[in-house]
């Protein structure tokens, strides 16, 4: 890709977002508008949204259907959240980042990968962009083998991509996506009592929503940005279970009154619901200090991240607000 090409993303053009579904999608879309940008959105059922004339469906694990999609683009997000379940992502994402590899290298298009930390398994003290890839579950291994994917393409020069990795996530508008926002805030919203994964006693880290849709716009925004791994803009030090719990408990007015979930409870609720038994495979997350270092990136745009006490407030007023 030539400069040129790259000096175009800051200008006029498409800002196409594969995968226009998400939490995250829903959050960038916004932050595009707001910067005046065009915006296409893309998903398998293409659904109508405020102030975006540009929305396709688009099966992208079909490489015709991804040419189509991204043709004309100055930029492309990939923000694809698949069921969560090990054997779909097997299937379906070494076709997606087939394709969107494929069709962005062909038609000299940048592109941004939504990512997570499963590839790097349990590590001992912080993830960094240079922690080396050490994955212990199923869907680790699958992120592990996009991420060399992308990598190796653009060392070969046959791609122009950047990598932007969040911790887990939390905001509004992501009761369906969120593990805090579900097992936490929404119970405690309800007047029931939250649950925490693995051990109440270690820090784990929370990328705040917003806060990552405007990182997304700012990488994309930034030429010399593309061609590495980010870790998008999160709070560090993070609380451990318990100190969110009483956070949000406060954020509501209510008493902090939360039970533990141990592995072989979530062994045992996934005999009865899929999803929950896709996450013992994960269970290290939360029995392990989770801690995610994203202090390249705030130094590189002089980005603080919201703090937790101001992004569990948020969530709370916009769960508030919704029911006005």
């Amino acid at each position: 890709m030539t400069n040129n090409t790259l000096s175009n993303v800051t200008g006029s053009g498409v800002y196409t977002i594969l995968g226009a579904g998400g939490s995250i999608a829903r959050e960038l879309t916004s932050v595009l508008l707001e910067e005046g940008k065009q915006v296409r959105l893309v998903s398998r059922q293409a659904k109508p949204v405020n102030g975006v004339s540009d929305i396709m469906a688009a099966d992208i694990t079909d490489p015709l259907q991804t040419r189509r999609a991204v043709s004309g683009s100055s930029v492309v997000f990939l923000c694809v959240g698949l069921v969560y379940d090990h054997k779909v992502w097997q299937d379906k994402w070494p076709k997606i980042i087939q394709n969107v590899i494929e069709a962005c290298s062909e038609a000299g298009i940048p592109f941004i990968f939504f990512d997570n930390v499963y590839m790097y398994g349990l590590v001992n003290g912080a993830m960094t962009e240079d922690t080396p890839y050490n994955p212990r579950s199923k869907k680790g291994e699958i992120r592990a083998m996009i991420a060399d994917k992308i990598t190796q393409n653009v060392k070969r020069g046959n791609l122009t991509a950047t990598i932007a990795r969040s911790a887990d996530f939390y905001g509004p508008a992501a009761d369906s996506t969120s593990v805090l926002n579900i097992m936490v805030i929404n119970k405690l919203a309800q007047g029931q009592a939250a649950n925490w994964m693995g051990n109440d006693q270690v820090t784990h880290s929370y990328t705040f929503i917003p806060d990552a849709g405007k990182a997304l716009y700012l990488l994309a925004a930034d030429p010399s940005s593309f061609n590495q791994v980010w870790h998008l803009p999160t709070t560090n030090p993070a609380p451990n279970g318990k100190e969110y719990v009483d956070m949000v408990a406060a954020a509501l007015n209510v008493k902090p009154r939360y039970s533990k979930l141990n592995g072989f409870m979530i062994r045992l609720a996934g005999l009865f619901n899929k999803t929950i038994g896709e996450l013992h495979e994960m269970m290290y997350q939360t029995t392990h200090p989770y801690i995610f270092d994203s202090s390249k990136f705030e130094k590189h745009f002089n980005f603080k991240p919201t703090s937790y006490e101001d992004g569990i407030a948020l969530t709370v007023k916009s769960i508030a607000d919704s029911k006005k």
